[in-house]
């Protein structure tokens, strides 16, 4: 029942006492209008119960519309490295890196065949990479977007026996089919072995709505 109809029912419940009055004893005035309050008070808790009803079955359908919402973002994650064994250089050009071992690609936006990452949908998204290579030689990794550089990791000086690595990463905001793709800088090298020392990888942090900046 709805809330509204309690105070009419209340009204036609005192008019048809007013009404009925002169047809009855004096003694049964007082037990019939106790009946009718008995009676307005019962609808009442049943009328309130409806309202908290409905109050939780609008909750119930907010919590479905955020749990559905939540369920429809993207999940996209990846992780990759150089892999095999040994060192990939550079002449007088830059030379793209093509990372081969796939260590995680949730959502399939990492391309094993061309080593790009292309973002699926518009949101913030954090990237990471590593480079290696023995210490008498200098090593690089560049991170390009849309084919422009964006950061760049190192090594450019002799440190003793050994290897070195250097590391960079950088949260990007990616609009929807952004590619990313790791360069070799001119005249450098870096290494790898399935140690996994040289890697590519990334996660969406959370998408952005095209009216957000």
């Amino acid at each position: 029942m709805a809330p509204c109809s309690l105070p009419l029912l209340a009204l036609a419940c005192l008019s048809l006492l007013v009404t009925a009055q002169p047809t009855w004893g004096d003694q049964d005035t007082p037990s019939m209008f106790r009946q009718i309050m008995d009676t307005v008070a019962e609808l009442k808790a049943k009328s309130d119960l409806t309202a908290s009803v409905l109050a939780m079955k609008e909750r119930m359908e907010s919590m479905e519309k955020e749990l559905q919402a939540l369920k429809d973002i993207p999940k996209v994650a990846f992780a990759a490295s150089l892999g095999g064994n040994g060192l990939q250089k550079a002449g007088d050009f830059n030379k793209k890196l093509v990372y081969r071992e796939v260590l995680t690609n949730v959502g399939g936006a990492y391309n094993v065949e061309t080593g790009e990452f292309t973002a699926p949908v518009r949101g913030v998204y954090y990237i990471r990479f590593t480079a290696n290579a023995p210490t008498d030689v200098t090593l690089s990794s560049m991170l390009y977007k849309n084919g422009s550089k964006v950061i760049l990791a190192a090594h450019e000086s002799p440190s003793g026996e050994g290897s070195d690595t250097a590391s960079n990463g950088a949260t990007l905001l990616l609009e929807e089919g952004d590619s990313l793709q790791m360069m070799l800088w001119a005249n450098t090298q870096v290494w790898d072995n399935t140690n996994h020392h040289s890697t590519f990888s990334g996660f969406l942090l959370f998408p952005m709505p095209q009216q957000l900046k």
